[in-house]
């Protein structure tokens, strides 16, 4: 075994390496950014050290540097983590070049299945079945216009060399195929350095099963049993779950050994996912049918393994390490067990309901639910920040992974839930409660799975409010009087819970809640509390807390409704949570807010901080409502910025390769009347 590593990556997944290594008493050096000077991962390796800049192209993509640290550090391997440089071959070469030993596959193995029409040619000769479509080397976008017409659409463009949802497109008609096109490669240049892409049938009701493969150098494989990542938003998977539901033990072992061909066909070592996509021509009550075609082969660990850890009992980085030391595969495919099910969710710094836009912030209230992992029951938290830690725009929006382990799916199911309103998230906007309107609707939690689910779903999913107007008052309202007597004297007349010499006081508070102003009475009576939201009646507040502190928990009694709820306040936003869900209000000031206008209509501004990629209008050009005007590059996506009503391009004040701060105006819009 190596007695040091180096891990080049950062976040989540370099913590989740640094941890096994440490069990087995391997020292870790880790790499850093100037954003990642103080991260949670820097913390968790013995040593570190500076590559560079923020943005990726100027740290963890400078390979020469990483090599270098490694030599200088004295580490004998290096571990790629996911993204960055785990598919670069060049990369594992150089290391290999350095005396350095690259955990994960030969540089051979990750060039074959890393450009995607190659992959489906070898594939195709080691009779792995594929999907309808074309993978030439001819990129003139005549031809692929031609192709896409060929094969029938819709049809899905994809970044050759890519993964991870970034430089794809799914395209429903030809005339919509060459805008798609471009966009795709210019999302692929800019995220793996290369704009070929090829093109194939897009699947109807499609299922997306993955195989874990592992390899070792004495040509032994194995495959650790599937995992279903159907659930997905922008072609990024969102929730995953193994084994895959409604598996058959004859499927399982079709696919699985259709996987180990395709890393045999390679000569494969060390841990490799090959994705399937599986059409369903029974439906959903058949799985029976299922039929499953080669996607791509992902050379590296997956975001997603720990569920295939949970289910099997096996740490997949521990089998890493010990298969680039030279060691045999720890277990042969007899001996490998499937135990319970397990499902991870991604949470990430996003807005759903602004079509799943990044977000970026600071992490000023972070909880998570108790963390344990392997056994039945277990709920386990996988993350690279801690509370206080900012999220940037130069990495990837994942927050963290929560992943339960269950006897059953539906005890996985309820664990999930359940871990996910403990987990308290402020300062920056996440898809937490998305998360857990997903797992409540009827067809993720009876397995009808495809990839559409989200947009099938989208009534159930989006625009939510789980509290009302109503409970979140009387939630402020609480917390607003629980403070006034945590800050009270002992002199009477200064306290501020209703004791009066005579007579009942009463409070006016303005708030707003989602976009609308809501306006609160609180009376302070000799019996306790009265409020009334809006219009409607007044009736009895009764509270208590539970604990110490200003966001301990409170057991609050309001219109008949009673819920234990958590409340959070930055500035004048208080945020919610509870059982039922999660939401915030404003405590308005109406001294502060009188007077103000009606804001800075026909502005467009920028959603976050990125560079902007190309702008489609020029001043004095007419434009309709929802006609894209520019793109935006932001977090490895791409966003297109439309427009909000019909009018007039009065002015444009960014050109192509600006960069451009969060809320900065991009151009102004004018009436076209």
């Amino acid at each position: 075994m190596f007695k040091k590593i180096l891990i080049a990556n950062r976040g989540e997944i370099a913590c989740r390496v640094a941890a096994t290594a440490r069990r087995l008493g391997v020292r870790t050096v880790a790499v850093y950014s100037d954003a990642d000077a103080h991260a949670k991962h820097v913390m968790a390796c013995d040593e570190a050290v500076h590559i560079g800049g923020s943005a990726p192209k100027d740290s963890y993509l400078q390979w020469q540097r990483i090599i270098d640290a490694a030599k200088t550090t004295g580490a004998q391997a290096i571990h790629p983590g996911y993204g960055f440089l785990s598919e670069n071959e060049h990369f594992a070469q150089a290391c290999a070049d350095a005396g350095l030993v690259f955990i994960g596959p030969p540089a051979g193995a990750i060039l074959a299945m890393g450009l995607k029409a190659e992959s489906k040619r070898l594939m195709a000769k080691a009779g792995v079945p594929l999907v309808p479509g074309y993978q030439g080397e001819d990129q003139d976008p005549a031809l692929l216009q031609r192709e896409a017409d060929r094969i029938g659409y819709p049809v899905l463009i994809k970044a050759s060399a890519g993964g991870g949802g970034k430089g794809m497109r799914e395209v429903n008609q030809s005339e919509d195929f060459a805008a798609a096109l471009a966009s795709c490669q210019r999302e692929a240049a800019n995220s793996f350095g290369n704009d070929a892409v090829l093109v194939e049938k897009y699947v109807q009701r499609p299922r997306h099963i993955e195989i874990q493969i592992f390899g070792d150098r004495h040509g032994n494989y194995v495959y650790l049993f599937e995992r279903d990542c159907s659930v997905q938003r922008r072609h990024q998977k969102v929730l995953e779950e193994a084994p895959a539901p409604g598996m058959t033990p004859a499927l399982r072992q079709q696919m699985g050994e259709a996987a180990v061909a395709a890393a045999r066909a390679v000569g494969y070592v060390g841990a490799g996912t090959v994705e399937f996509i599986a059409e369903q021509p029974g439906g959903y009550a058949h799985p029976e049918q299922i039929r499953f075609y080669f996607m791509e082969m992902n050379t590296r660990l997956q975001v997603e393994h720990p569920v295939t850890e949970a289910i099997s009992g096996q740490d997949l980085v521990e089998w890493q390490l010990r298969v680039a030391a030279g060691q045999p595969l720890p277990l042969t495919q007899d001996e490998l067990r499937i135990h319970g099910h397990a499902i991870e969710a991604r949470i990430c710094a996003e807005n759903p309901d602004k079509d799943f836009l990044p977000a970026t912030g600071t992490l000023h209230v972070y909880r998570k639910p108790p963390h344990s992992a392997f056994a039945i029951g277990a709920t386990r938290m996988d993350d690279g920040v801690r509370e206080g830690d900012a999220i940037s725009p130069f990495y990837d929006s994942m927050i963290a992974k929560l992943i339960v382990h269950g006897d059953t799916r539906e005890q996985a199911l309820g664990l999930l839930d359940a871990a996910l309103a403990q987990t308290h998230i402020v300062g920056v906007q996440t898809n937490v409660q998305f998360l857990r309107r997903v797992l409540a609707t009827p067809a993720f939690s009876q397995a009808q799975l495809d990839t559409a689910l989200i947009q099938r779903e989208q009534a159930r999913l989006f625009h939510q409010d789980p509290l009302g107007a109503e409970l979140a008052v009387a939630a402020a309202a609480a917390h607003s009087v629980l403070g006034e007597r945590a800050s009270q004297t002992s002199d009477p007349f200064s306290r501020r819970d209703g004791f009066r010499s005579h007579g009942v006081a009463s409070r006016r508070i303005d708030y707003d809640y989602q976009g609308q102003d809501v306006v609160a009475k609180l009376r302070y009576l000799d019996d306790g509390l009265s409020l009334q939201v809006g219009d409607a009646p007044a009736a009895a507040l009764d509270f208590t807390p539970q604990g110490l502190g200003a966001d301990a928990p409170i057991d609050l009694r309001y219109g008949g409704r009673r819920q234990v709820l958590r409340v959070y306040r930055l500035g004048e936003v208080l945020h919610i949570f509870g059982d039922a869900g999660a939401t915030q209000i404003a405590e308005l000031d109406p001294l502060a807010s009188a007077g103000e206008g009606a804001g800075e209509g026909g502005r467009l501004t920028a959603p976050m901080p990125g560079k902007v990629v190309s702008i489609a209008v020029k001043a004095g050009d007419t434009v309709r409502k929802g006609q894209p005007l520019a793109v935006m590059e932001a977090m490895k996506m791409e966003h297109t910025i439309a427009a909000p009503q019909d009018g007039v391009v009065g002015e444009v004040l960014y050109a192509p390769g600006d960069q451009v701060p969060e809320g900065a105006e991009l151009l102004r819009l004018e009436s076209g009347a």
